[in-house]
């Protein structure tokens, strides 16, 4: 989310870099509503979801909900509450789960925990149900239409995934996933920062608005204020919408986006603007800070 910590150039690089990070990455600038970690089993939601199957699941079936941009993290703990496990054992079962992650995510589920509505049958355990999201995300990712545009984009996969992960936690609406998709591309064909505010969020496992100086200087891969480029993995699990803005983004030279209110977010390839739409969003967020809640 923005901050009033103007955009920087890069101070750091990612080093000998592997396939997955070759490619290179404005700064995140969106007000979001964040989904907590609660129960979601067999729960409506007022977030867009998916379906896991067009007729849904049968009567009476138990359903686990997964949001698009939940982070595994947030699965995780989903899946402990639908299954009354102790906190933490769904975590403990990735490594056994043998789930068929692409060999640039080294076993890391971040990213392919397809957001959807699952059943939850009799006998199911946590690496069933992480299987299901992962197989599920397999189908969807590895689609023709999807990996064509990866591979017309000179990028893999898992790269995709990436991005798509950036834009789904970024865009403020689906209406600005593809503009701020081409943000991402437009600053990676600069040789640009990253500098989202969504990527720092996840280093410090955290959801906020607000960004500091020194939260900016924290040692992570995935500050993008210190590393060049991707992050070594995808920073939640997108859906559909975001993969495609990811492999389609919209035409634009834009490098900067700032929501400066709910509903009114600017992209612009001019710095000076920039700063001025940032100086809007910091006044606004003044405003309404100031204001007790109702």
């Amino acid at each position: 989310m923005q901050t009033n910590l103007p955009p920087r150039g890069s101070r750091g690089s990612w080093g000998s870099r592997s396939p997955r990070n070759s490619v290179r990455l404005t700064r995140r600038g969106r007000l979001a509503l964040i989904v907590s970690g609660a129960v979601l089993a067999g729960t409506a939601v007022a977030v867009p979801l998916l379906t896991f199957t067009d007729d849904g699941p049968p009567p009476g079936t138990r359903t686990l909900v997964i949001p698009e941009g939940w982070r595994a993290s947030q699965v995780y703990d989903a899946v402990d509450k639908v299954l009354a496990l102790p906190a933490g054992s769904t975590k403990q079962a990735v490594a056994k789960a043998g789930l068929k992650l692409p060999n640039a995510a080294e076993g890391n589920p971040e990213g392919y925990l397809f957001p959807a509505t699952y059943p939850v049958r009799p006998g199911a355990t946590p690496q069933s149900l992480l299987a299901l999201m992962v197989d599920t995300a397999d189908k969807k990712f590895e689609g023709a239409p999807i990996a064509a545009g990866a591979q017309r984009d000179s990028m893999n996969l898992y790269q995709a995934v990436t991005i798509a992960s950036i834009v789904q936690a970024e865009a403020a609406s689906k209406a600005d996933m593809g503009k701020v998709a081409r943000v991402v591309f437009n600053r990676l064909e600069r040789g640009m920062p990253l500098q989202m505010d969504s990527t720092l969020n996840y280093a410090l496992n955290r959801s906020t608005v607000r960004t500091t100086a020194a939260d900016t200087r924290v040692e992570s891969p995935y500050n993008s204020y210190q590393r060049m480029g991707l992050p070594p993995t995808p920073i939640d699990n997108p859906g559909e919408e975001a993969m495609r803005a990811a492999i389609n983004p919209t035409p634009g030279d834009w490098l900067y986006f700032v929501t400066v209110k709910p509903g009114d977010t600017r992209f612009t390839a001019d710095y000076a603007q920039h700063q001025r739409n940032v100086a809007e969003f910091n006044a606004w967020q003044r405003t309404h800070s100031a204001q007790p809640a109702k």
